[in-house]
């Protein structure tokens, strides 16, 4: 199987796992295909297992994770603090994984206020 096929299956097994477990509920039927690659990330992150999260640093790379992470799931704050906290330590390698969620999230908040 070509790499693109590959991309395009594993993208598709998840859109189907976040529909089975009705986590898209809220998305127009015709649009789910397009859901963009940040939105994806952070649906899988907080709502499916660590095998579907693990799929995907085989769909993206690495900076495109963590950077849709902090951006979307981090910056909701408080709410998912203790998730976050295990990404931080598990995934993203954070040496004081609660500093570094506390001062991703302040970084969020203050790009938010600042915009």
């Amino acid at each position: 199987m070509k790499r693109t096929e590959a991309v395009k299956s594993t993208r598709q097994f998840l859109i189907d796992k976040l529909k089975q477990e009705h986590f898209l509920w809220s998305f127009d039927v015709n649009s789910i295909q397009d859901i963009p690659d940040d939105v994806l990330v952070e649906l899988v992150m907080l709502y499916l297992d660590i095998d579907e999260i693990n799929m995907l640093f085989q769909l993206f790379d690495y900076k495109t994770v963590k950077r849709a992470w902090i951006e979307n799931v981090v910056a909701q704050g408080e709410r998912y603090y203790n998730l976050n906290y295990f990404f931080a330590w598990y995934y993203f390698h954070a040496k004081q994984p609660r500093s570094y969620v506390k001062a991703m999230a302040t970084r969020q908040l203050n790009k938010r206020l600042a915009a």
